[in-house]
């Protein structure tokens, strides 16, 4: 029993949880495997047809060469997932987005965040872009893997309601994350994750260009302050940041996670000062 439990815990921990077919399948009885695919052939060398020397009756037929790439063509990049590489990939291929529809393409085509292979969807954001205001979290969770969209679980029904207290709705802010993917298990993001995907963020909140941010948790605070202090001393503390060099500050608010609150409620008491506080500072004139 021991050992089924354990193994039931690995599964949640890798991000196993939840069924994708109505019956298991075992793996271990199929003995079939499919053939692997020929090497490709460089460009204008000539191709080997299937079955040229096996046999085939192709009497060594071979085929035309492939066409080699038109000039100027810029290579698709592979960076090694979670280097300094792959986060200087994701830097040029933000740096590149003109708009929030090119930043959102290049996060899709983007293979250097080993996250992607396990989640369902990118999440890439919510609400408003025209907003004066921009709220950032952490990374998805189960609920918003599954729905490609930012805070619409347990926590996301709190941010609503943190956000009605001070007269706003999902209409007049604009919600993403430090990550676009969900962790597997839901766990804390790594420093790698992090450091590998926040340029898309910092070419997020630069293209966005809100008067006011509102980071939701440690994570999010410390990521974009450059800071190593818990949340529990970053927030209600104002701050700037300056998404990109020549940009205008941008004063920055940190404060706690919903999902944190979900757990001690009892800190929602300073999580209402904060949220008073934004609003004094952006919508009371």
């Amino acid at each position: 029993m021991r050992e089924i439990v354990a193994l039931l815990r690995w599964h949640l921990d890798v991000g196993a949880d939840e069924a994708i077919a109505d019956t298991p399948t075992d793996w271990t009885k199929i003995v079939a495997r499919a053939a692997p695919a020929p090497a490709a052939a460089a460009p204008g060398q000539a191709r080997q047809a299937p079955g040229a020397g096996l046999g085939g009756g192709t009497g060594g037929r071979t085929l035309p060469p492939r066409a080699a790439p038109a000039a100027g063509a810029r290579p698709v990049q592979q960076p090694l997932l979670g280097t300094p590489a792959a986060g200087a990939t994701a830097r040029a291929m933000a740096s590149e987005a003109g708009d929030l529809d090119a930043l959102r393409a290049a996060m899709a085509a983007f293979e250097g965040c080993a996250l992607k292979a396990t989640a369902t969807n990118l999440v890439f954001a919510d609400g408003n872009p025209k907003a004066r205001l921009m709220l950032i979290g952490e990374a998805p969770g189960e609920d918003e893997d599954r729905q490609g969209r930012p805070f619409v679980g347990k926590s996301g029904k709190l941010l609503d309601q943190m956000l009605a207290c001070i007269g706003l709705d999902r209409t007049q802010v604009y919600i993403t994350n430090i990550l676009p993917w969900r962790p597997p298990g839901n766990r804390k993001p790594n420093p790698n994750e992090i450091q590998t995907c926040l340029p898309f963020v910092e070419r997020h909140v630069e293209l966005v260009a809100p008067e006011g941010l509102m980071l939701l948790g440690g994570t999010s605070a410390s990521a974009l302050l450059n800071r190593t202090d818990g949340i529990m001393r970053l927030r209600g503390r104002w701050f700037e940041f300056t998404p990109s060099a020549g940009a205008k500050p941008i004063p920055v608010l940190p404060t706690y996670h919903p999902a944190f609150l979900l757990r001690q409620p009892a800190m929602k008491r300073d999580a209402w000062r904060d949220l008073v506080a934004f609003k004094k500072k952006f919508l009371v004139t």
